[in-house]
C-alpha cells in the first residue's frame, strides 16, 4: 500500500454520542460486508460488558477502503477512566474525528479525550451527530466546540477544523445542515482531505511502536502497532527495544494487516500501516520493534498516573470456593499480571501478605469493569473499598483532584431574571 494513500484516524466522543454506530455505517458503506452477510450492530463493541453497558471499554481498530485509499479507524473509549486506552492509541493515528451529540453538546469526557489529542498535535474533524433529534441544537453545539478548542489551548491550525453534520444511525453526513445527502461520502472525502498521510521518521532503521497486545489460539501472542519508519516482512529478524534499554532478538513468524474486520496475512508492510505480528512472545505495550544492526527505539507511551487503589485478595468468606473455579492467590496474581500486559493504566503491586495485591487504576469504573471481567471468567476475588492515592511533592502531601462540570440552566435563568436580562422574554407571571 502506498504511504500517500493511507489515512490513520481515531474517533473520540463522550459516552453514547454515536461513535460506534458511525463506525458501523462506515464499514457498511465501504463494502466491508457481503450482500448476504448478517450485519451485527455495534460490531466494534465485541466484549459482552460493552454491549450490556452500551459503552466502549477497549480501543479497537479496523479499516475501510474508499476508492484508492485505505482508512485505518480506531474506536476509542469515551470515559476518562479508560484514558490509558486513549493515550496509547493516539500514538497510532495522524488525526482525530470529534463526535458531539447535537442535543447534549460538549460533555466532560469530550473535554478529556480531546485534550489528549490536541496535546499530541493532531488535526481534528468535528462531526455534530444525531441532528435528527427533536431537541437538537446544532448551531449552538458548534459554538460550544469552538469554545472547547479555545479552552484547551488549540493551535491556530487546530482551531481551523472542518465541521460536518451527521445521522450515524442512518449513515448520512453533510457539510451544511441544508445540504441533501444520502450517504457518508462527504465524511470520507473530508478525512482524505484533512488527515495527513503518514511520513517516515527516519530512513535508516525500522521503527514499529507496539500500542496493543492480543492473543490468538493458533499463533499465540500478537503485538499490534504502527510502523513509523522502514518496512517489516515475514520471517524478518528483529529486536525488541524495551523500556529500560534491554534489547531482545527474535523473528517475525506471521505478519497481518487489517482489512475491514479481519486480519489478513501479508508478506510485508511499510510506513503508516497498522499491523499485527506473531512470534514476539515477550513484548509489552510501549516497546519498539526495530532492526538488529541499527536499533532505534521510539519514546515510550506516557500515561497519566493512577488515582485510586483497591486490595484484591483471596475470598475468605464462609461461601468461598462455591462459585468460581480459580480461587488461589497464584491464579489471581497470574490473571492480574495478564491484565497489566494489555492495560497500561493498571498497576499491580504486591503487599505484605502473599494473598493480597494492590491494584491501582484511573477510577472506580475501570476497576469495577476489571472485577466483573474476572468474576465472569471464574475468578473468586475479594476486594476492599477504593482508596485515593496520595503523593508527596516537595514535602507536601497531595491528592488527585477531579474537575466537575455541572450544567445549571435553571440557576442561570434565575440569575438572568434577577438582573432583568431574561433570555426567554418576560415570564407569564410578569416577573
Amino acid at each position: 500500500m502506498e504511504t500517500s494513500k493511507i489515512r490513520n484516524i481515531a474517533i473520540i466522543a463522550h459516552v453514547d454520542h454515536g461513535k460506534t454506530t458511525l463506525v458501523d455505517a462506515m464499514l457498511k458503506q465501504a463494502g466491508t460486508y457481503r450482500d448476504n452477510e448478517t450485519i451485527v450492530e455495534r460490531v466494534m463493541d465485541s466484549m459482552d460488558l460493552e454491549r450490556e453497558r452500551g459503552i466502549t471499554i477497549m480501543a479497537k481498530n479496523t479499516s475501510v477502503r474508499y476508492g484508492d485509499y485505505k482508512i485505518n479507524i480506531v474506536d476509542t473509549p469515551g470515559h476518562a477512566d479508560f484514558g490509558g486506552e486513549v493515550e496509547r492509541v493516539l500514538k497510532m493515528v495522524d488525526g482525530v474525528m470529534l463526535l458531539v451529540d447535537a442535543a447534549e453538546g460538549c460533555l466532560p469526557q469530550t473535554r478529556f479525550v480531546l485534550r489528549k489529542a490536541l496535546e499530541a498535535g493532531l488535526p481534528a474533524i468535528a462531526v455534530v451527530n444525531k441532528i435528527d433529534r427533536h431537541d437538537s441544537r446544532p448551531e449552538e453545539v458548534v459554538n460550544e466546540i469552538y469554545e472547547l478548542f479555545l479552552d484547551l489551548d488549540a493551535t491556530n491550525e487546530q482551531i481551523e477544523f472542518p465541521i460536518l453534520y451527521a445521522i450515524s444511525r442512518e449513515g448520512i453526513a453533510k457539510k451544511k445542515l441544508d445540504d441533501t445527502s444520502a450517504n457518508l461520502k462527504p465524511l470520507f472525502d473530508q478525512i482524505i482531505e484533512t488527515i495527513p498521510a503518514p511520513h517516515a521518521l527516519r530512513n535508516d532503521s525500522l521503527q514499529l511502536l507496539v500500542a496493543n497486545v492480543d492473543y490468538n489460539e493458533y499463533v499465540g501472542r500478537l503485538a499490534i502497532g504502527r510502523i513509523f519508519s522502514g518496512e517489516i516482512a515475514r520471517n524478518q529478524e528483529i529486536v525488541i527495544a524495551g523500556h529500560e534499554g534491554a534489547v531482545k532478538k527474535t523473528r517475525v513468524k506471521e505478519l497481518y494487516v487489517f482489512e475491514g474486520l479481519k486480519r489478513e496475512l501479508a508478506e510485508s508492510a511499510g510506513v503508516g500501516e497498522i499491523v499485527a505480528l506473531a512470534g514476539v512472545e515477550d513484548i509489552n505495550i510501549g516497546e519498539t520493534i526495530t532492526n538488529p544492526d541499527n536499533p532505534q527505539p521510539l519514546p515510550a507511551i506516557a500515561v497519566d498516573e493512577p488515582t485510586i487503589a483497591m486490595i484484591f485478595s483471596v475470598n475468605n468468606s464462609p461461601f468461598a470456593g462455591t462459585e468460581g473455579q480459580f480461587v488461589t492467590s497464584r491464579q489471581i496474581k497470574e490473571r492480574l499480571d495478564r491484565e497489566v500486559l494489555g492495560n497500561v493504566a493498571i498497576r499491580v503491586d504486591e503487599t505484605a501478605s502473599p494473598e493480597q495485591f494492590k491494584v491501582s487504576g484511573r477510577g472506580e469504573l475501570q476497576l469495577a469493569i476489571l472485577i466483573e471481567m474476572m468474576r465472569r471468567e471464574g475468578y473468586e476475588v475479594q476486594v476492599s473499598k477504593p482508596e485515593v492515592i496520595t503523593r508527596r511533592v516537595d514535602g507536601q502531601l497531595q491528592e488527585p483532584i477531579e474537575q466537575v462540570v455541572i450544567d445549571c440552566p435553571e440557576e442561570a435563568q434565575r440569575a438572568d431574571d434577577q438582573n432583568g436580562e431574561s433570555r426567554n422574554g418576560p415570564r407569564a407571571d410578569g416577573i
